[in-house]
């Protein structure tokens, strides 16, 4: 088993900060960073990151953590193996033991991972030394490609035979992994497995923080009958959806530029990197889709698309520009001249004159539209015209912001002025029209999800029907953690000893109703009683769930800013009077507990007759009456100062938390 202490050398050494950034653009704010969250789709930054604890938190979702819980999360790990990726990042030795994971698909998972890994190394040896793979050196060797370029993205090359099968056996590696990541396939003779990628000049693809997740597979002999790229089918680690090629190589680089350079090819993306262009990235030989446009947004907001110029090319940029439109990106689009693609025109002209092309040519979406209309003749007529325009509204109607919608259309309306002679109103009119047209399909379309035989009737008033709880995409909106339980935590994990006699005497485990919330308390009573450390580090370093908890409690949504309590001279305190805070936080802490028991007692007296409903039946008046006891009392009154706090000292309580016990001098 790892042990603890390397557990924490890999927690001490492991930079949050850079971890998350494999995922998410992060940008400085006070002593932390801030960025759109990865586990939900957003527009306004709600994604805290706290160096000082080591922790993030959502404020818009509610998921938080440490530096394991977010690498597990991102790649759908285990903590065995969390703990194993970040050793491999930051060069740190760990035993080689088996790890017991969390269950059987965290395993399979890190086996799979395992094989890819394998398969990676596997694939570029051969192309180093296998003399079969003479072909793909050749190939690369037309291509430009030297040795780093082949190295940094991985290259390799797949045997004819199944040798990827034979030598991962022998090493190991069961079948079971190897089909589980499509490294090989069953034989439809059903007599064994055989290599998935065979003869083929091979492309690693890698998840953003740099782990092997799938391969491409391309031809080499042009004349045989086969497909020119095999890919991987999609498994457990790999959504080609949500997959973008060389993300982990331009990551950096897109968050430097602002911006994310897309083009179609494999190739594409590794010349480009050859020639110093690196903000490129490739969406894997699919079709754009919303999943890629998300994981590109965590890097850079403007994408420039650059498409072959035939028309299947032409259609997927038109389809791409759509999707990172509705997702909220800056779109532009460039053609390059006929008959070149990125990474033809790089090798003839260089990089610079690719940067040079592509600031001179690169057009924002609704130019680029309307120029190519021009081009192709469909401004001349008043039919086409209109439909030309009409297309363009459609994609400014795809754009979330309303106020980038507004500059979006007065655009269009300075770029067809010369068609139309009109005012930019006619074209707000159409757009207005359109966005309700939208409306209404929508409307329809979950009426139509919801019309079904067994469906429920909605509870309406008037014409009217409640929202519901969460409009994203990944998943519903988890139950909030009560605040005044959470308060309780913080203020024994804020204040030390004193404040935790305070508060245990006045609350009990069952007072909580969150169920991880009262675990913690009972962790900090027993560690109290047993006079070991309880502070925000402590926890910070413990097992899940308690550093996502410690996020979840200590992280405040709005926090005066540092800069304008030092431009004011103020300073303004969370807790002015621990004590009082504490006694404000007890009392509904209470009431809540009181109004549970009720229920429950209410719920049994349904199932009960005689002599034991008549007990019930006090017990609840004894309840209610308690109740309607405390929520007419202040909680000021309601909790007696304890004897250990002179009142004094709690006053005006400004400072650290030094209570004194009486007697003490």
């Amino acid at each position: 088993m790892i042990t603890d202490s390397k557990k924490e050398e890999i927690r001490e050494t492991a930079d949050i900060v850079e971890i998350v950034g494999d995922y998410v653009k992060l940008k400085k704010s006070g002593t932390g960073f801030v960025g759109l969250c990865p586990f939900h789709n957003e527009k306004t930054p709600s994604f805290h990151v706290t160096p000082s604890m080591g922790i993030y938190k959502c404020f818009g979702c509610g998921e938080s953590g440490d530096v394991f819980s977010f690498v597990m999360a991102m790649e759908g790990v285990g903590f065995p193996e969390a703990l194993k990726s970040l050793a491999d990042r930051y060069g740190i030795d760990i035993p080689d033991e088996h790890v017991d994971g969390d269950d059987e698909r965290t395993k399979k998972r890190e086996g799979v991972y395992h094989a890819l890994k394998y398969a990676g190394l596997f694939f570029y040896r051969h192309l180093k030394e296998n003399e079969d793979a003479a072909k793909a050196r050749d190939y690369l060797k037309r291509r430009g490609y030297d040795h780093s370029i082949i190295k940094k993205f991985g290259l390799g090359y797949a045997p004819a035979n199944s040798q990827l099968l034979k030598e991962a056996t022998r090493e190991g590696i069961p079948e079971e992994y190897l089909a589980e990541a499509d490294l090989v396939k069953p034989s439809n003779r059903g007599d064994g497995f055989y290599d998935t990628f065979r003869d083929r000049l091979m492309f690693p693809i890698f998840n953003p923080s740099g782990k092997v997740i799938a391969f491409a597979g391309r031809i080499l002999d042009e004349d045989k009958k086969a497909a020119k790229y095999v890919n991987s089918s999609q498994t457990i680690v790999y959504n080609k959806s949500e997959v973008v090629y060389g993300v982990n190589f331009s990551k950096n680089e897109i968050r430097k530029e602002g911006e994310v350079i897309l083009v179609e090819g494999y190739t594409d993306v590794i010349t480009m990197h050859q020639h110093g262009i690196k903000n490129v990235v490739a969406s894997s030989g699919t079709s754009l889709t919303s999943g890629q446009i998300n994981i590109l947004q965590r890097y850079g907001k403007r994408i420039v698309m650059i498409y072959d110029a035939d028309s299947a090319g032409q259609k997927a940029m038109e389809r791409g520009m759509n999707i990172a439109l509705e997702e909220g990106m800056e779109v532009f689009l460039m053609e390059l001249p006929d008959g070149e693609d990125p990474d033809s025109f790089v090798k003839q002209f260089g990089g610079e004159s690719f940067l040079d092309y592509k600031r001179k040519h690169a057009e924002d979406f609704v130019t680029f539209s309307i120029h190519k209309a021009e081009k192709e003749g469909r401004m001349e007529s008043p039919g086409d015209r209109t439909a030309a325009i009409r297309s363009v509204l459609e994609s400014i109607a795809l754009i979330p912001e309303e106020l980038e919608r507004q500059v979006y259309v007065q655009h269009l309306h300075q770029q067809t002025q010369k068609y139309r002679k009109g005012s930019d109103r006619e074209l707000f009119q159409v757009l207005d029209k359109i966005l309700a047209e939208k409306k209404s399909q929508r409307k329809f379309r979950k009426r139509d999800k919801q019309s079904g035989p067994n469906a429920p009737v909605p509870h309406t008033i008037g014409d009217f029907s409640p929202e519901p709880e969460w409009s994203g995409d990944s998943k519903p909106v988890p139950k909030k953690k009560p605040h005044y339980e959470k308060e309780i935590i913080r203020l024994m994990l804020s204040y030390g000893e004193k404040m935790i006699k305070f508060i245990g005497h006045n609350v009990a485990e069952d007072h909580f109703e969150d169920e991880e919330l009262k675990e913690f308390y009972n962790d900090i009573i027993v560690r109290h009683v047993n006079e070991e450390e309880i502070s925000v580090q402590h926890y910070s370093n413990r097992e899940k769930p308690y550093p996502g908890l410690v996020g979840d409690i200590m992280l405040e949504r709005y926090s005066v800013s540092e800069k304008h309590a030092k431009r004011t001279g103020s300073e303004v305190k969370r807790d002015r009077n621990p004590f009082k805070t504490a006694k404000y936080s007890m009392k509904p802490l209470r009431l809540h507990f009181l109004e549970r028991k009720r229920r429950d007692v209410t719920e049994r007296l349904k199932q009960v007759s005689g002599e034991e409903k008549s007990k019930l039946i006090k017990t609840i008046t004894k309840l209610q009456q308690e109740i309607t006891r405390i929520q007419k009392i202040s909680a000021d009154e309601l909790f007696e100062d304890p004897e250990f706090l002179k009142s004094d000292d709690t006053s005006n309580f400004t400072g650290k938390f030094e209570y004194k016990m009486k007697g003490e001098n």
